[in-house]
């Protein structure tokens, strides 16, 4: 696996130093993203260069840089650690205290009033504290990105992350809750037992199949939105990058045979995202046989990976397994998508390369472009529930949003994730079901 790291570089100030250095860099098979001057007196230039390696190679680089007699190692440094300590989120005041009266006024003795006004109307409680701004994600560890069952200490960063997310592009308050529980029913319970903290409930990273009954058992149990991102906001994303790919492709996604290679958590969300969408004819592949029965109970048709790679148009990856397809299953026109992260079932262009008409990989189809507008749109028309209706329009409206030649529209735009919680907010607020959406 490939990870970003700064080598800080001090090099001889005359031609033909730097180019030397890259050369060295190059030659181990590494790739620079990145160069910058950081400081420079007569004789001597300091380098930021932001590399892509494998953590394996670092000795032969180093070995390299070492033998250069114009250049020498300073320092380097991991930007993704560098970026994670501390954390990346706190809670914070969103109000100034800095006078007694407004100690007063938001906290003893003015706050009883407030709880009595609660108490008196529940509806109250969105108008006068955070509680319609704040989301629970909530994980136990077991199926954390496609590392497995890490626990969910180990996966606290990406929950972190997720909160992150929500804050920056929607503005939503999302608490990360780690469960040291694996049983479905427990889960169910002690979720349902804070739940009151919270206006709704993001699952996240929680294995295949306890994932299944305890979201629908939390949707039963409580009257307020409830998503599994691995299920729901990867299918939306999913969906979204199938439309923005074939409608730059013109080709008819109704018609197009779509297989789908992996029926966790994600394989079966998109499952049944795209034959919800109006997909005609889904295959589906899986080496664990009560996947295979999930898939044939949606209406999908289960099979080999073989027979698959052979009947499909469209090929979704979402197995964790890494090289998992090889060039030879390739069938020359076939849309790839191999979405597990890290590491995709076969990258993208090696997928080009033995004849695929279009490949991406986790990288560019992220669903982080989802559960954001997702629970805004939710939060905002108070619905107690998601709906497939408000599932189909995120996916469209991130279609739509999509520029041309690009598979989905930026992640980082905030006005991508308003304008989709807008067309969610409006889905929810009509009430209908939207078993199908127009290509």
């Amino acid at each position: 696996m490939q990870i970003p790291e700064v080598l800080i570089v001090e090099s001889e100030h005359r031609p033909g130093s730097l180019g030397r250095i890259l050369t060295a860099i190059g030659e181990c098979g590494v790739v620079i993203d990145h160069l910058t001057a950081v400081s420079r007196n007569q004789d001597k230039t300091v380098w930021e260069i932001t590399i892509e390696i494998d953590p394996g190679t670092s000795p032969l680089l180093e070995a390299r840089l070492a033998s250069l007699p114009n250049a020498r190692l300073i320092g380097k440094s991991d930007r993704v650690f560098d970026r994670h300590r501390g954390g990346k989120i706190e809670m914070v005041a969103k109000v100034p205290l800095d006078s007694l009266q407004q100690f007063r006024d938001l906290y003893t003795p003015g706050v009883a009033r407030v709880c009595l006004a609660i108490e008196k109307n529940p509806e109250a409680l969105w108008d006068y504290t955070n509680y319609g701004n704040t989301v629970a994600i909530v994980t136990n560890g077991t199926a954390i990105l496609g590392l497995g069952a890490i626990g969910a200490q180990a996966g606290l960063p990406v929950m972190e992350g997720k909160s992150m997310i929500y804050s920056r592009m929607v503005g939503i308050s999302g608490i990360p809750i780690l469960l040291h529980e694996t049983d479905p029913l427990r889960i169910i319970d002690q979720v349902t037992a804070i739940a009151d903290s919270f206006a709704a409930i993001h699952l996240e990273d929680i294995s295949a199949p306890a994932c299944f009954e305890i979201t629908e058992g939390l949707a039963d149990r409580l009257a307020k939105p409830v998503l599994h991102d691995d299920q729901q906001g990867t299918a939306v994303v999913a969906l979204a990058a199938l439309l923005s790919a074939t409608r730059g492709l013109h080709q008819d996604l109704h018609e197009a045979v779509i297989g789908q290679i992996g029926l966790g958590a994600a394989g079966i969300g998109i499952s049944r995202l795209v034959l919800r969408y109006g997909v005609r004819e889904l295959w589906g592949a899986d080496r664990r046989p009560e996947a295979l029965s999930g898939l044939a109970a949606l209406g999908g048709h289960p099979a080999k990976i073989s027979e698959l790679m052979q009947a499909a148009d469209i090929v979704i990856m979402t197995t964790g397994v890494k090289n998992l397809v090889t060039r030879d299953l390739i069938r020359p026109g076939q849309l790839i998508f191999a979405l597990s992260n890290p590491e995709p079932e076969i990258s993208a262009r090696e997928a080009l390369e033995a004849g695929a008409r279009f490949a991406a990989d986790g990288r560019s189809v992220n669903n982080a472009l989802g559960f954001p507008g997702l629970f805004r749109g939710a939060l905002d028309a108070r619905v107690p529930r998601f709906t497939d209706a408000m599932f189909l329009a995120a996916a469209n409206r991130l279609a739509e949003l999509t520029p041309p030649g690009e598979i989905l529209p930026d992640v980082l735009n905030p006005a991508v994730h308003a304008a989709v919680a807008e067309a969610v907010g409006l889905a929810a607020r009509s009430g209908g079901e939207g078993a199908t959406a127009q290509a």
